[in-house]
Parts: structure tokens; sequence; C-alpha cells
């Protein structure tokens, strides 16, 4: 018996032979024997993947049905009786020939329905116009309206450019005055409402001054130190008799 980690395989040269697993690793990696030689008539590239025709096949001689069915089809179409035509062309007669009044009856479009004539829209092409409306005669109004506009007395039709026009160069002025404005140099485009924060601004410290001012107003709570008499009016105030100048400015101003 081999050693531990020895395998055993087949060789093409002999029954057993003991090689290591890397040497089996490059006997599998080897491409596999070609057992027979292809024909010399076949190339690789413009045949199937088909095996080689044996001798016997290539010396052998055809049959009578195999000869009789290899012979190509008549032409049929140069005889003047009623058969099939062959593949591109027709027979003599359906050049020449009339329908009949089965097929004449079979191309005749298909007419609708009674109940869709009745009940279908203003918008469909095909709606026949009445007999009334064929043998109606439009009155003096309706002619005066059908006709076109005519062009305003005012109209002046657009003038045509002028040869020296269409040759003429601008000038230098003419060219500078028909650019656009530039954009002011101090002009600054909108910013977004939502732009990054900066770096400085994470890392700011907010000041005493900036912290105090950021607490919340502090109001006396409305709870049991509530005084309903607080909006009444007090008797000092009854009894207060405006000065001369407080009854001057209490006038209304006169215009």
């Amino acid at each position: 018996m081999a050693a531990f980690g020895d395998i055993y395989v087949t060789s093409y040269t002999s029954s057993y032979t003991c090689v290591r697993p890397r040497s089996r690793l490059h006997l599998l990696a080897e491409p596999k024997r070609q057992h027979g030689e292809s024909s010399p008539g076949l190339v690789w590239g413009n045949q199937e993947t088909i095996w080689p025709l044996s001798d016997g096949a290539m010396t052998a001689r055809p049959s009578k049905r195999i000869l009789s069915l290899s012979k190509p089809k008549k032409d049929y179409s140069k005889y003047p009786c009623r058969c099939k035509p062959v593949f591109g062309g027709r027979a003599p007669l359906a050049k020449f020939g009339y329908p009949s009044e089965r097929l004449l009856r079979l191309s005749e479009p298909k007419k609708y329905h009674p109940d869709f004539l009745q009940y279908r829209s203003r918008e469909t092409p095909d709606w026949s116009v009445s007999q009334a409306a064929q043998n109606y005669t439009a009155s003096e109004r309706i002619v005066e309206l059908a006709r076109p506009k005519p062009v305003h007395p005012d109209f002046v039709p657009p003038r045509e450019v002028s040869k020296s026009a269409q040759k003429a160069v601008a000038s230098a002025r003419t060219i500078e005055l028909a650019k656009p404005k530039p954009v002011p140099a101090k002009f600054a485009p909108p910013r977004d409402p939502e732009w990054p924060v900066t770096e400085a601004a994470k890392r700011a410290v907010a000041t005493p001054r900036l912290l105090e001012l950021a607490q919340p107003a502090k109001r006396p709570r409305l709870g049991l130190s509530f005084n309903p008499d607080a909006f009444k009016v007090k008797e000092a105030a009854k009894k207060a008799v405006c000065t001369p100048r407080l009854n001057e400015l209490a006038q209304p101003v006169r215009r």
C-alpha cells in the first residue's frame, strides 16, 4: 500500500500509478484524448459539430427510392390546366378571370348595425347628411357670413428688406449696443434658504450675555393671585378733571 496522503489514479500506460495530489491536478488539467480523426473534407468553422463519415457511407450507392425522392419537383405553370401554381407565380386563368357573384358579395364592406347608426355621436366622420340638409338653400345672411374677411384698408404689408440693408455691416458701436447688459460686479445671487453650518459656528461658545437673552421671559402665574378688580376704574380716576391742554388735544382735527 502507498503511504498516507498518496492516492491511486488510472494511467494510460499502466493500470495504477502512485502520484502526489499536485500531480493529480496536473493530470486533470490536460485535455481529453481524441479517439479517431476527422475527415479531411471537413474544415473546422464551416460545418456543424458532426462526427466523421465512415468509409462505407462514403462509398455507398443510393437506392432507387432515394434517387426518386432526390429529384426536383416539376413546374406545372407551363401547363394550361387547373393545377396549383408554383411558388412566386399565378395560374394563367387568375390573371384574366372575372370574380364570381359569391366573391363580389364577400368583397362588400360590412354595414353598420341600425342601433349604432341611431345612437352614435355626431363626431363620427361617417355621419350621413340628411336629404333636407342636402336640399337646403342658404339664406343671404349665411352666404354673407361664409365669405372670407377682406383685408383691412389700413393694413400695411410687411416691407421687404432691401439689398443694401442685407449687405450692410454693423459698426463697432452697433455691436457694442447689441450686447446684453452684464451682471454688476457686486451682484450676489440669492442664497439658498438652507445652507450648511460652518465649522466655526459649530464650535462657537455663547457668552453669558447671549445665554441671558436666550432665557424666556418670566411672567407671574395667573393662579390664586389673580385680581378680578384689576381692570375696574378707580374712584380717583372718575373724579379727575382734564387740563385745558388735554381738552384741546382731544378735539378732532377739522378739515
